[in-house]
C-alpha cells in the first residue's frame, strides 16, 4: 500500500511538471527542424475552421499466416514484427493449449519476410519440441518470459553488438526480465534481477521497451492497474538511460476520456516520425457477450473465450505520461462474421511496418481461441492514420508558431479533380510574410506522398530558418497527412 501511494504521489508530480513543459511549449514557439509532423494530434494544431481532422480506415488486406504448427495453437499471441534492414522478422507466443499464464506450453515463435505479405516459419533446429528440433522456435523452457515475450532491435548507437536485439518478459511473480541476443535467434538472459519489479505491477500483458531517439533513453510502457470506478487494465511508463537502472513507474494519463480497458498498448515510435510514438492498443470489452452458446460451440471456440470482445484503437504520445486519443472511436473494427467476436481476438501486434513505396501496414491476431487462429494484415497509405479533410466548401488550418530548418517544404495530400492545397506562412502573430501570402501560393493538386510546396517568384524558404512561423493550411475537397521541412 505504502508503494502505490508513493507512486501516487509521484505520479501526480510528474505530470504537473510535464504539464508545466507543455505549457511553456505552448507559449512560445515549438522546435520542429526538418522532422516530418503529421496531423495525429493537437500538438501542433492552433486553429481548424470548415476542417476537420478523420481518422482513416485501415484496409482489409487478408490472412497472412496461419498459426497452425504443433506448437503455435489457437493461444497464440503478442506479436512483434521488426525490420532489420530488408528484412521483417516477427516474433510471437506459441500456445497450442489453454493454460495459466507462463505456462511450460508456451514457447516463442519465429517468422520472416521480405515484403510484409509473404511469411516463411524456418525450422531453426535450436530447441526440442514434441521430439524434433525442425521447428521455428527461438525460445523454450523460459517461463514466464515465453508467456509475453516482447522484442526490439536496439538502436542505441552505443549497444553492444552482443545485445543488438534486447527483450523483455514477465510476470507479477518475476517482474520484467531482460534477454539478449546478437541475432535475434540465439536469447540469453541479462541477469537473473528484474529491471523493473512486481508488485504493484501486474505485467499479465506484452509489455514493450524501445530506444528512444527523441528522448536519448530507453523507454517501457507496460501494463498497470487503476481504480476509479472499478479496477482497469492500463498502461504505466518507465525510463532508463542503460537500459539497467530504470525510474520508478508513472501511469499514463489519457485526457477527458472515458476510462476504458486497454489490454496492450503497442506503443513504438512511428518509423518516419520517432518523436510521435504510436499506440495501437488492444481495447478489451469485458463480458460484452456476442455469440451464444451454441454459436461458439459450432465454431469451436474454446469455452473460455467468447463471453467478451475486443477491438483496435489508436492513440499516441509525445514522451511524459499523457497520450493523446484523438479519437474513441475504434481504429479497426472486428470483421464480418462471429468468429471475429471472441474474446481477445483482434489484438494487434507490435510496430507498424513499410510495405510498398505508398503503403504501410498494421496486423491483428483474429480467430483467438479457435482451430482458424490467424495473423491478419490491414494497410495504409503511408503516413495515414489522420489527416486533415476538407470538404468541397473548403476550409483552413492554421499551426501554433513552429521553428523549422530546411529550404523547402513538402507535404503528404491527396485531393480531387477539383480540390487543392495551398499555404501560407505567417509571423508569430499571424500576418503573412512577404513573399509566402496565400495568393502567391501555388495549388498543388494530386495525391503524392511527397510533393514539393511552391510560392511564385521561389522566395527564399531557408532565410526562415531558426525564426517563429505558422503555417496556414487553405483546403478544398482534400486530405493532408503530413508535412515537413527539408
Amino acid at each position: 500500500m505504502k508503494n502505490y501511494v508513493w507512486v501516487l504521489v509521484f505520479s501526480v508530480f510528474f505530470y504537473q511538471n510535464a504539464f508545466c513543459q507543455t505549457e511553456k511549449t505552448e507559449k512560445g514557439a515549438v522546435e520542429i527542424g526538418s522532422n516530418l509532423e503529421l496531423f495525429v494530434d493537437s500538438f501542433l494544431i492552433e486553429s481548424m475552421e470548415g476542417v476537420h481532422l478523420k481518422m482513416q480506415t485501415p484496409v482489409d488486406e487478408g490472412n497472412v499466416m496461419d498459426f497452425d504448427k504443433l506448437w503455435e495453437g489457437p493461444f497464440s499471441a503478442y506479436c512483434t514484427i521488426i525490420r532489420d534492414g530488408d528484412k521483417l522478422r516477427m516474433y510471437y507466443r506459441g500456445e497450442p493449449k489453454s493454460g495459466k499464464d507462463g505456462n511450460a506450453n508456451e514457447v516463442v515463435c519465429y517468422a520472416e519476410s521480405e515484403d510484409g505479405i509473404h511469411w516463411a516459419k524456418p525450422e531453426l533446429k535450436l530447441y526440442e519440441i514434441d521430439g524434433s528440433k525442425n521447428n521455428n522456435v527461438v525460445l523454450a523452457n523460459a517461463t514466464p518470459v515465453t508467456h509475453n515475450f516482447s522484442p526490439f532491435l536496439d538502436k542505441n548507437p552505443n549497444a553492444k553488438p552482443e545485445e543488438k536485439y534486447k527483450a523483455v518478459g514477465g510476470l507479477e511473480k518475476t517482474g520484467l526480465v531482460a534477454y539478449v541476443s546478437p541475432d535475434g535467434f540465439h536469447w540469453k538472459k541479462l541477469r537473473d534481477e528484474p529491471l523493473i519489479s512486481p508488485r504493484p505491477h501486474d505485467f499479465d500483458s506484452q509489455n514493450v521497451v524501445f530506444w528512444s531517439e527523441a528522448e536519448q533513453q530507453y523507454v517501457c510502457y507496460f501494463r498497470s492497474w487503476v481504480e476509479y470506478d472499478k479496477r482497469y487494465r492500463s498502461v504505466a511508463r518507465s525510463t532508463s538511460k542503460d537500459f539497467i537502472h530504470w525510474t520508478e513507474p508513472v501511469h499514463m494519463t489519457f485526457g477527458d476520456t472515458p476510462h476504458e480497458q486497454l489490454y496492450t498498448n503497442q506503443t513504438s515510435p512511428y518509423y518516419r516520425a520517432p518523436q510521435i510514438y504510436v499506440s495501437i492498443s488492444a481495447r478489451f470489452m469485458k463480458h460484452r457477450q456476442v455469440l451464444t452458446e451454441e454459436e461458439a460451440k459450432a465454431l469451436n471456440v474454446n469455452p473460455k473465450y467468447f463471453k467478451d470482445c475486443s477491438d483496435a484503437i489508436f492513440m499516441t504520445t509525445r514522451g511524459g505520461n499523457r497520450y493523446y486519443r484523438t479519437f474513441l472511436e475504434s481504429f479497426i473494427r472486428p470483421g464480418i462474421g462471429l468468429d471475429n467476436w471472441v474474446s481477445r481476438s483482434n489484438y494487434p501486434a507490435l510496430n507498424v511496418v513499410q510495405t510498398s513505396p505508398t503503403e504501410m501496414s498494421v496486423y491483428l491476431n483474429q480467430d483467438y481461441a479457435q482451430p482458424g487462429a490467424h495473423l491478419h494484415r490491414y494497410s495504409l497509405r503511408i503516413d495515414g492514420f489522420i489527416s486533415v479533410n476538407a470538404p468541397y466548401t473548403g476550409g483552413e488550418l492554421i499551426t501554433k508558431p513552429v521553428i523549422f530548418k530546411g529550404d523547402e517544404m513538402v507535404i503528404n495530400f491527396s485531393t480531387s479533380a477539383a480540390g487543392y492545397v495551398k499555404v501560407e506562412l505567417q509571423d508569430a502573430d499571424g500576418k503573412p510574410i512577404k513573399g509566402f501570402e496565400l495568393d502567391r501560393s501555388k495549388e498543388v493538386i494530386g495525391n503524392e506522398i511527397e510533393k514539393k510546396v511552391t510560392w511564385k517568384d521561389l522566395p527564399d524558404l531557408k532565410a526562415l530558418n531558426g525564426k517563429p512561423v505558422r503555417i496556414r493550411f487553405v483546403m478544398k475537397d482534400a486530405d493532408l497527412y503530413s508535412f515537413r521541412f527539408k
